[in-house]
C-alpha cells in the first residue's frame, strides 16, 4: 500500500500542489523583500522565519511524501524512470541544502543579500524540478499505461 496521498498519483492534482506551493513561496518572498525595502526589520525577520517554515511544511514535506513511496512506485511501474527519479531526489536534496544554508546565514548574519539570493534560488530550483517531474513522470506514466 502506498504511503503517499492519492493526489500525488494524479497529474492535475499533483500539478495543482506544485503550483499552489510555488505561488505561496513567491508571495512570501515578495513580502519579505517589501519589508526590507520599507526598513521594517522586525517584520522582515518574522517573515523570513515564516518563509523558512513554509518551505519546510509545504515544499520539503511534499518532497518527503514523494520519496516515501510515490517515486518507488513509478519506478516499479516503469524501470526506465530510475535515472530520472535519482535526479528528482537530488533536486530535493539541493532544496534542503539551500534551506539549511539560509538558516545558518540568518542565524549568523541576519537577512543579507545572500539570503535573498538563496530564497530566489529555492524558487528557481523548485520551479524547474516540478516542471521536469511532471514532464517525466506523468508523460511517461501516460505512455506506459496506454
Amino acid at each position: 500500500m502506498a504511503k503517499y496521498g492519492p493526489s500525488l498519483g494524479q497529474k492535475h492534482a499533483h500539478h495543482a500542489i506544485h503550483e499552489g506551493a510555488l505561488t505561496g513561496a513567491i508571495q512570501k518572498t515578495e513580502d519579505l523583500l517589501r519589508y526590507l525595502k520599507q526598513g521594517e526589520a522586525e517584520a522582515a525577520k518574522l517573515t523570513a522565519d515564516d518563509l523558512i517554515d513554509y518551505w519546510e511544511t509545504r515544499i520539503i514535506a511534499h518532497a518527503d511524501s514523494e520519496e516515501s513511496g510515490f517515486y518507488q512506485e513509478m519506478v516499479e511501474q516503469n524501470p526506465e524512470l530510475k535515472e530520472a527519479v535519482i535526479g528528482l531526489k537530488r533536486d530535493h536534496d539541493i532544496l534542503r541544502m539551500i534551506l539549511q544554508d539560509i538558516r545558518v546565514i540568518l542565524k549568523e548574519e541576519g537577512i543579507t543579500r545572500e539570503v535573498m539570493m538563496k530564497f530566489d534560488s529555492l524558487i528557481t530550483v523548485n520551479e524547474l524540478h516540478s516542471r521536469e517531474e511532471e514532464r517525466t513522470l506523468f508523460v511517461e506514466k501516460e505512455l506506459f499505461l496506454k
